[in-house]
């Protein structure tokens, strides 16, 4: 097991990252010294309940924990207020108190919607991150956690760390491939905006992380959740640093809006956004073999770096501009100078943006 730390002062935490851990989750809940006096409530996904529910609650329950669990449907649209809703009802006639824990079973949109939940239920409780994605190695650790409204994603949310993050790479056996590869965007992203000697590993042991091999795998995600640690410990609230988290972002969550929160996975969209961010800088002055180095990585991985043609461009410009990092007529970028080092801009005026959404619409099929 690899142990990393989030360090933030009193809402300091660990990430353990191993195999078997959701059938020991019980002892990490003593370990925390977590109540267990008061209901747990364990937040998780129709694709994911089957598989380990049981695990988790057996776990909990050999310590004497009570649990109550909640299955939503898989998928984006479960971050959704009326969803987030029916979660606390379930909270509340579970009798959870303000000693009890929310848990996030799942990928990154359970995350965000029991995260929410923990961030609100009684003004804040404890809560346990239980990744079973490789997507959700970024999306479990930081505190962001939110739900999406149908113009914009994540824009009711709050900043909620978690106690723990759990992450059981066994669970990640199971993946489907396109899962696989969009979670993998994200470690992508990792290394392309801060460590060139990462990106340059995920490039050279492509196939053995798209097959899941334990020990490449395990590495990858140690070494991404590492970069996301240490650039949340720096800026925990996204006032300066963090924001270099988003590259991709600005125009990957307006790609997933427009396709309905669902005709894209989240990895999928930022893959292409962050072939326009490469795109963008070279359009302002920055070498061309950003973008061709940029591409060459995420195609090798099977991930879309053109723009699907179907996709309306006005759509796009419209959802970019209810996103939070829109002002004035301008846009924040995050843009790479090099690989493993980028910028954050907050110039980009939308007619920059129509011109790559034109030239990355040329560049053919989008997978």
């Amino acid at each position: 097991m690899r142990t990393l730390q989030v360090d933030l002062g009193e809402r300091s935490y660990p990430i353990y990252i191993g195999g078997g851990l959701l059938g020991k989750a019980g002892d990490f809940f003593e370990q925390h010294q977590l109540s267990t006096k008061s209901p747990i409530l364990i937040v998780t996904d129709d694709h994911v309940a089957p598989k380990y529910l049981p695990v988790v609650e057996a776990s909990l329950q050999a310590k004497g924990y009570q649990t109550v669990s909640k299955v939503v449907k898989s998928g984006e649209k479960s971050k959704s207020l009326d969803v987030y809703e029916d979660v606390m009802t379930t909270a509340i006639e579970g009798g959870l108190d303000r000693r009890s824990a929310v848990v996030a079973l799942g990928g990154g949109v359970v995350g965000d919607l029991a995260g929410f939940v923990a961030a609100t239920y009684m003004r804040g409780v404890t809560f346990v991150q239980m990744p079973t994605t490789i997507l959700a190695h970024d999306s479990s650790v930081g505190g962001k956690v939110a739900v999406n409204h149908r113009l914009a994603k994540n824009m009711i949310g709050a900043f909620h760390q978690p106690e723990m993050v759990l992450y059981d790479v066994d669970s990640l056996q199971s993946l489907p491939p396109r899962d696989v590869r969009a979670g993998l965007s994200e470690m992508i992203k990792h290394g392309l905006i801060w460590d060139t000697a990462f990106a340059d590993w995920c490039r050279e042991h492509t196939a053995d992380l798209l097959a899941l091999d334990p020990e490449a795998l395990g590495y990858g995600l140690t070494q991404g959740c590492s970069i996301k640690a240490q650039v949340v410990s720096v800026d925990e609230r996204e006032n300066g640093l963090r924001a270099i988290l988003n590259l991709g972002h600005t125009l990957g969550h307006a790609i997933e809006a427009i396709g309905g929160y669902g005709e894209f996975l989240h990895g999928e969209a930022i893959s292409i956004g962050m072939a326009a961010a490469a795109k963008l800088a070279v359009n302002r002055g920055r070498d061309p073999q950003i973008y061709t180095d940029t591409v060459s990585i995420l195609r090798g991985f099977g991930l879309p770096t053109a723009m699907p043609a179907h996709l309306n461009e006005q759509d796009l410009i419209g959802a970019m501009m209810h996103d939070k990092k829109f002002k004035e007529q301008t846009m924040v970028f995050i843009l790479p100078v090099a690989i493993g080092q980028v910028e954050i801009v907050s110039d980009v005026t939308l007619d920059e943006v129509r011109q790559v959404i034109a030239e990355l619409k040329e560049e053919g099929q989008y997978v």
